[in-house]
């Protein structure tokens, strides 16, 4: 009777739910007697093995194109480096050719083959990337569908297990995805994410366009919010120490990189005016820069559309209190996707940081948040979103992001998110919102980086349509 039992619960377990009709009757010996009348049709497991292994061949082509997507990353801010080089050294030989000989001609050549080469190749990769995600993403559609077919029909228990392991690989499919889009179709002027997730490698661009290593103060980076024309803008300013007497314009990256201004900007003209600045704090917002003015202690708007200048005080803010990297960084302005921001510290606050929004109109402070952390243990701060990012010096390679303050929730968090420094100490660092970028100024280099944001859920401009 046992091995009856036992075969009926077997069997029972092997067909749909409820697709088993039986009955039981007792003969005069007192066995129990089992009736089974089964259904026409029984579950196809062959046909759900069939599926699991299509599962695990998706997750190991997932793996490989999430692997390409990171090395896509990193050849790209090569080529930049080598492009940059190639362009510096053509310009220098058609301002001096006779120093140069067809040997020098040659090599460039073949340089600039073996790069257009790598371009290629590193285009031929970026469409099969695409066109593989296409692919995978048919193959959960289509998977799905069978799954979701089986669950109708069949064993609902049995086909659930395997359709949430689909779900798993659709989600990491559209992580690979965003992961991708980030880096080459980043979704400009979105917020609908929880922070910054990473930050690349330093982008090294060159030594600053005064060519001179001792210029290890200043800034450089592009309009967070350019006027129409002047998109794609650079500015900068270097000195030996933090005094701010100038800002230089590019008309883009190429004039930028081969040290050919549009435009200088004096904020010191002798018998005429004295606008200078200090620290190493500004920013450019529609054709203005904002900095720490240095006559009397306040901030001050440098419009460089009608070459006028304003100025004013901030209540409380204190000059005792500014970065770990730098003197006379009092008030560090910032702009992100919600306007203007200022920091600063007061002797009320003990030195503690201060986050200040300011109306660009008034050019006042409309609102002021305390935060808990002590400025001078600070390396610097920037805004992303009407979230303030704090950093710190863990070693001399390496930067972190250790804290966060959100002036939507005025909630503050302490978190994790290392960088690497291209050197030891740098006085510079502010995020675009133009471009989803971090500019600093590291030793006199113009460094830059690339932000990666939490986006759980966010299907926002996936490079494949769903």
């Amino acid at each position: 009777m046992i091995i009856t039992l036992l075969y009926f619960v077997l069997f029972r377990s092997a067909v749909v739910e409820g697709g088993l009709w039986t009955e039981g009757s007792g003969d005069p010996s007192g066995e129990c007697m089992c009736k089974a009348f089964l259904p026409n049709s029984t579950f196809p497991v062959g046909e759900l093995i069939s599926l699991e292994s299509t599962a695990v061949e998706i997750n190991r082509k997932l793996e490989i194109e999430i692997s390409k997507v990171e090395t896509y990353e990193f050849k790209l801010s090569i080529y930049m480096a080598k492009i940059t080089n190639l362009t510096v050294l053509i310009k220098l030989m058609e301002n001096d050719p006779d120093s140069y000989s067809e040997l020098h001609l040659e090599e460039v050549k073949i340089k600039i083959m073996q790069v257009e080469a790598l371009i290629v190749e590193l285009q031929a990769s970026i469409q099969a990337t695409s066109a593989v995600l296409i692919t995978i993403r048919e193959q959960i559609r289509v998977t799905v569908s069978a799954l979701t077919q089986l669950e109708i029909t069949y064993d609902k228990n049995l086909v659930l297990v395997t359709r949430r392991e689909y779900l798993i690989l659709q989600q990491k499919l559209e992580a690979c995805e965003i992961r991708h889009n980030e880096i080459f179709n980043p979704s400009i002027g979105i917020c609908n994410h929880s922070g910054i997730r990473r930050i690349s490698k330093p982008i090294i661009s060159q030594l600053n366009a005064d060519l001179n290593g001792g210029f290890k103060y200043g800034g450089w980076g592009k309009d967070s919010k350019p006027l129409p024309g002047s998109e794609d803008m650079y500015w900068y300013y270097g000195y030996t120490d933090t005094l701010v007497t100038k800002i230089t314009q590019y008309s883009d990256y190429y004039k930028l990189i081969m040290r050919q201004a549009f435009k200088t900007h004096e904020l010191y003209v002798r018998y005429q005016y004295d606008w200078q600045g200090t620290g190493n704090n500004y920013i450019v917002r529609e054709n203005t820069l904002y900095y720490q003015f240095r006559s009397t202690f306040g901030m001050a708007k440098f419009n460089m559309t009608s070459v006028t200048a304003q100025f004013k005080v901030i209540p409380k803010a204190s000059t005792r209190f500014s970065y770990h990297y730098s003197a006379n960084q009092n008030l560090d302005f910032a702009a992100d996707e919600s306007g203007l921001w200022v920091t600063y510290a007061t002797e009320e606050s003990k030195g503690k940081l201060v986050l200040g929004k300011i109306n660009e109109e008034t050019f006042e402070v409309d609102k002021v948040w305390q935060t808990s952390i002590f400025k001078p243990s600070v390396g610097n701060t920037f805004m992303v979103c009407g979230v303030m990012y704090a950093t710190r010096s863990v070693d001399s390679k390496t930067e972190e992001i250790f804290y966060t303050f959100d002036t939507r929730t005025e909630k503050e968090s302490y978190v994790s998110v290392p960088f690497e420094k291209f050197q030891d100490s740098y006085v510079y660092l502010d995020y675009n919102p133009t471009d989803q970028k971090l500019y600093m100024y590291n030793n006199g280099y113009y460094i830059s980086y690339h932000v990666w944001f939490n986006r759980e859920g966010s299907r926002d401009k996936l490079l494949i349509s769903k």
